[in-house]
């Protein structure tokens, strides 16, 4: 049973961002201030993605631990209510982000994919994400 009346529950739905969110924000923040530039949201390119380093070939997706099934993450819990349609809509999610990451690689660019549990404060990924990919 849902704790929300439907009328309530749609209108939290539709709060939700799919842009411009706060994991997105400190990312953007965090290149910019070590001198990268980039472009948000290229249509161009499979998936849209949410940031590009078209100098380094690079594309970014800041993806949300519970919206693209994050495994093992603390943040990822199913819900108890319409679990069936909660389980299709993530692996659907999932299916789409694989098949969008090979497009881009196909086409020659690095994929860069950060979760919403490694930008909290106790972790420390993003530095070691320039790292790996030697972007820097």
């Amino acid at each position: 049973m849902d704790v929300h009346d439907p009328e309530t529950r749609s209108y939290n739905m539709s709060r939700i961002k799919g842009k411009d969110t706060k994991p997105e924000i400190l990312v953007r923040k965090y290149l910019f201030a070590h001198g990268f530039r980039y472009r948000l949201n290229v249509k161009d390119l499979p998936g849209k993605p949410d940031i590009v380093l078209p100098k380094y070939k690079t594309v970014i997706f800041v993806n949300g631990c519970f919206w693209h099934g994050h495994k093992g993450c603390r943040y990822f819990t199913l819900p108890k209510t319409n679990t069936e349609w909660w389980l299709w809509k993530i692996k659907n999610t999932q299916k789409r982000d694989k098949e969008k990451e090979i497009a881009l690689n196909v086409a020659g660019w690095k994929v860069i994919t950060i979760w919403e549990c490694e930008l909290k404060p106790d972790n420390k990924f993003l530095k070691n994400y320039l790292l790996l990919f030697k972007i820097n």
